[in-house]
């Protein structure tokens, strides 16, 4: 029985270490691990001037290594392309470009998404200071902004996920507003 006790105090003491020892590196290891896929969001955006959040629906589609699409279905059609260094917006039948080189702090906007998909800790940590908690089946990577063009417009960015899916990214933005975005993926795409 004492044996037996113990052995099952050993069992949970390894499997503690287990979970204690996940960390930044493991994160990223599983991230890399994505091939990509499609999702559907829900986005919603707490702005100090209205009452209510704004609500937008829609679907992602991540193919690794640098497209990520964004396609909104709600409240208003909108799609958004980044695609290597051009992020592409299209609404009301407008179009616009913006090649990422141009504008310093919307590539290390940009890159905090891409690089969090992609795995890429050294191209996270140019631009933000990494808080991990959690196991590999439920943690949450905060992104601290440290380059002073980017904490002008965002406070931190917090990204949930489970294994190698980013399940959530939350905003909060240097003014108090702030975007909360659940992801949910579909099997098989």
């Amino acid at each position: 029985m004492i044996r037996r006790l113990l052995t099952g105090f050993a069992l949970l003491g390894f499997t503690a270490l287990a979970h204690a020892a996940f960390n930044i590196d493991q994160l990223m290891a599983e991230l890399a691990r994505n091939p990509g896929g499609q999702a559907t969001f829900v986005e919603k955006r707490y702005l100090a001037l209205l009452d209510k959040p704004v609500v937008a629906t829609g679907e992602l589609i991540y193919n690794a290594p640098d497209r990520l699409e964004k396609r909104t279905d709600k409240p208003k059609a909108e799609t958004m392309v980044l695609y290597k260094d051009t992020l592409s917006l299209e609404r009301d039948r407008r179009k616009m470009q913006i090649q990422l080189g141009q504008r310093p702090e919307v590539a290390a906007f940009v890159d905090s998404i891409r690089s969090t998909l992609q795995g890429n800790r050294s191209s996270l940590e140019r631009n933000y200071k990494l808080q991990l908690a959690g196991t590999v089946d439920a943690w949450v990577l905060t992104l601290v902004p440290i380059d002073p063009r980017i904490t002008e417009l965002l406070q931190r960015i917090t990204l949930k996920g489970a294994r190698h899916q980013v399940l959530g990214i939350d905003y909060l933005q240097a003014d108090g507003d702030r975007t909360e975005m659940t992801i949910e993926p579909v099997p098989g795409k």
